[in-house]
C-alpha cells in the first residue's frame, strides 16, 4: 500500500535522522531493540481534548518504506565521508522488523498518552520519526479543529462543509484538510480531488463572478427548459410571471438572468448565491421567482447561500420571506429551502450565531478551519523510552518535558454514568485494570494528586496495528467520522465546552509512578555546592 501523497517516502525526513542512523550503524548499535513514543504535551486551541488522526497514512508509509537507487545516490552526496557499506545497509532497509501499537484513528486523546508506540531496530525506528510526526501533527490538528466547530454548532443536523482549498497551505494542505475535517465531524467538502481520493461528499454552487457575468435577460442564450417529463417550457416567461405576482419589480435583471441560466443547467440542484448586489431586495426575490418557476414545472430547488453581511439577521429575514411565499401560494410539495452560509466563519462566529437564533442549515467553513489560525501546530513529539531492554527517560527543569519511560499501554476508565473518568497508563506486563475493581490512579509527577477509581467499564486504547504488515482494518473516512462523534459522546460536557474546559485526568498506575521516580533519581545528577 502506498501513501496518498507521493511526497511521503523515506526521503521526507530531516537530515539529522540519517546522520544518527549512520552513527548508530558505525557504532554497531543500529540493530539494538528500541521503543519510541509519539505523544503531545498540550491540547490545542485551549481545549481539553484532541482528536487523533493520520494513522492510516503512517501505516501506508511503513508498508512502502524503501529507499530508491536515486535516493541512495543523493544521500551519498550529502554524506561523502561515510562508509560505502552503510549505504548498502540503507538500500536494504525496510519496516519488516518494526512493530507499531497505536490508539484507534478518530479517538479522543489527551496529553502524554502514547498515540503511537514504535518498536524495532534502533536505526530504522529512528529514521521513521520525522515522517510519522509530519503525518499525524497536521491531521490531528485539523480533525480537532473540525470537532471544535462541530461542537460549537451544537446540532448534529446542521451540515458543515469544508471550503478551504484556496486558502490552505499548498495542495497537500488542501487535500489533507478535507480528509481530516470530515473525520473531525464535517459532512463534506468542496474539494473535488479529496472527494475522489477518499470518497467524501462533494458540494458546491457558483461564485459572484458567475452572477456578475450576466448583464440582463438578453444575455440568455435560450429561454427554454425541459421538465422532468420531457416537456419544453418558456422558463424566462415563467420566472418573470412569478416575479410580477410576488411583487419583486425592482430586482437586478442581470442577477435574475444568472439564476435562470443556473437553474437551466441544474434544475434539480438549484442553489443560488444571493448577495452579489442586495441580498434582501434583489438576491432572495430573484431566487424565489426562479424557485416558483422551477416548482411549477416539477423541480425542487435546494436553497440559497449567504456569503456576506449579518448572517443571523439575513438568514432570519430570508427564512421569513420563504414562509411568506409559501403562505401566499399554498401549493403541494413546496420545497423546504435551505440556507447555506459562508463568509470567513470561525468557532466564535458559530457560537454567536447560535445565541442569536439563526436560521442557517449549512455552514461552509474555509480559512479558519484549514489554516487552524488560533494554533499553527499540534506539537506531537517522538521520544526514545527504551533501548536494548533499558528504560530511558528525558529529564528537564520543565516538568512537562519529562518523558514517561518504558513500554506503556493505556486504558480509558468509564464511570457509572457512562462517561469517561480518566485515562490510566500502566507498564506493559502489568495486569490491566478491570471493571468493578478499586484502582489507585496517580498523577505522573505530583505525589499528592491521586484518586481511587472503580470503573464500570474499561476500554483498552492500544492495539498492534503493524508487525511487518497492516493487521487492522482501515475504515473509510465516513466510518472514522462516526467513530469520532461517538467517542466525543463518551466525554463529559465540561471537558468539551469552549470556555474554561475542565482538564481531563491522565494518570499512571502506582507501579509506573514508582518506577518513573526511581529512574528519575538514578539519572538526575547531584550537584555540589561550595
Amino acid at each position: 500500500m502506498k501513501p496518498a501523497n507521493n511526497f511521503v517516502s523515506p526521503m521526507l525526513t530531516d537530515f539529522y535522522q540519517l546522520t544518527m542512523a549512520y552513527a548508530y550503524w558505525k557504532d554497531g548499535k543500529h540493530e539494538e531493540p528500541a521503543v519510541f513514543d509519539v505523544f503531545f504535551r498540550q491540547n490545542p486551541f485551549g481545549k481539553s481534548f484532541t482528536i487523533f488522526a493520520g494513522l492510516e497514512e503512517v501505516l501506508r508509509f511503513v508498508s512502502a518504506y524503501r529507499f530508491a537507487d536515486e535516493d541512495i545516490e543523493y544521500i551519498k552526496s550529502l554524506m561523502p565521508g561515510c562508509d560505502a557499506e552503510f549505504f548498502d545497509w540503507l538500500k536494504r532497509a525496510d519496516c519488516s522488523k518494526i512493530k507499531i501499537y497505536a490508539v484507534r484513528e478518530g479517538s479522543v486523546v489527551f496529553p502524554r498518552i502514547p498515540l503511537i508506540r514504535v518498536e524495532g531496530p534502533l536505526a530504522i525506528a529512528q529514521l521513521l520519526e520525522t515522517t510519522i510526526l509530519n503525518l499525524v501533527n497536521y491531521a490531528g490538528l485539523v480533525a480537532t479543529n473540525a470537532a471544535c466547530f462541530r461542537l460549537a454548532v451544537g446540532d448534529e443536523s446542521k451540515v458543515l462543509l469544508e471550503f478551504g482549498a484556496r486558502r490552505a497551505q499548498g495542495p497537500d494542505g488542501a487535500v489533507s484538510a478535507s480528509r481530516y475535517s470530515v473525520i473531525g465531524g464535517f459532512n463534506g467538502t468542496s474539494n473535488v480531488l479529496a472527494g475522489k481520493l477518499f470518497g467524501l461528499t462533494v458540494k458546491g454552487t457558483h461564485a459572484h463572478s458567475y452572477v456578475s457575468s450576466f448583464s440582463g435577460l438578453d444575455d440568455l442564450k435560450t429561454n427554454s427548459i425541459i421538465d422532468p417529463d420531457g416537456k419544453k417550457h418558456d422558463f424566462v416567461s415563467l420566472a418573470l410571471k412569478f416575479r410580477k405576482q410576488l411583487g419583486f419589480n425592482h430586482t437586478n435583471e442581470g442577477e435574475l438572468a444568472a439564476f435562470i441560466a443556473y437553474a437551466q443547467a441544474f434544475p434539480e440542484g438549484f442553489l443560488a448565491l444571493v448577495d452579489t448586489y442586495d441580498t434582501l431586495n434583489s438576491g432572495v426575490p430573484n431566487f424565489l421567482s426562479v424557485v416558483m418557476a422551477l416548482h411549477a414545472i416539477g423541480y425542487k430547488p435546494i436553497g440559497i447561500r449567504l456569503d456576506s453581511g449579518d448572517l443571523a439577521y439575513l438568514s432570519k429575514k430570508a427564512k421569513k420571506m420563504f414562509q411568506q411565499v409559501r403562505e401566499r401560494f399554498p401549493v403541494d410539495g413546496f420545497p423546504n429551502l435551505l440556507i447555506v452560509a459562508s463568509n470567513d466563519i470561525n468557532e466564535a462566529t458559530l457560537i454567536s450565531l447560535k445565541q442569536q437564533g439563526h436560521e442557517i442549515d449549512v455552514f461552509g467553513i474555509g480559512t479558519h478551519l484549514v489554516t487552524c489560525q488560533t494554533q499553527p501546530a499540534l506539537g506531537c513529539v517522538y521520544k526514545l523510552v527504551e533501548v536494548n531492554g533499558k528504560q530511558r527517560i528525558k529529564l528537564s527543569q520543565d516538568v512537562d518535558k519529562v518523558t514517561l519511560p518504558g513500554r506503556k499501554e493505556a486504558y480509558r476508565l468509564i464511570g457509572s454514568e457512562g462517561t469517561a473518568l480518566l485515562d490510566l497508563m500502566i507498564p506493559v506486563g502489568e495486569a490491566p485494570p478491570r471493571p468493578g475493581e478499586r484502582i489507585l490512579c496517580r498523577h505522573p509527577f505530583e505525589e499528592t494528586k491521586r484518586v481511587y477509581v472503580i470503573p464500570t467499564e474499561v476500554i483498552s486504547l492500544h492495539q498492534c496495528v503493524w508487525d511487518g504488515r497492516i493487521n487492522v482494518p482501515l475504515p473509510s473516512v465516513k466510518e472514522l467520522r462516526r467513530y469520532t462523534l461517538d467517542q466525543l459522546g463518551l466525554m463529559r460536557n465540561d471537558h468539551l465546552r469552549t470556555l474554561n474546559p475542565t482538564p481531563y485526568k491522565v494518570s499512571v498506575s502506582n507501579r509506573l509512578y514508582d518506577f518513573i521516580h526511581e529512574l528519575w533519581m538514578q539519572e538526575a545528577p547531584i550537584t555540589e555546592i561550595q
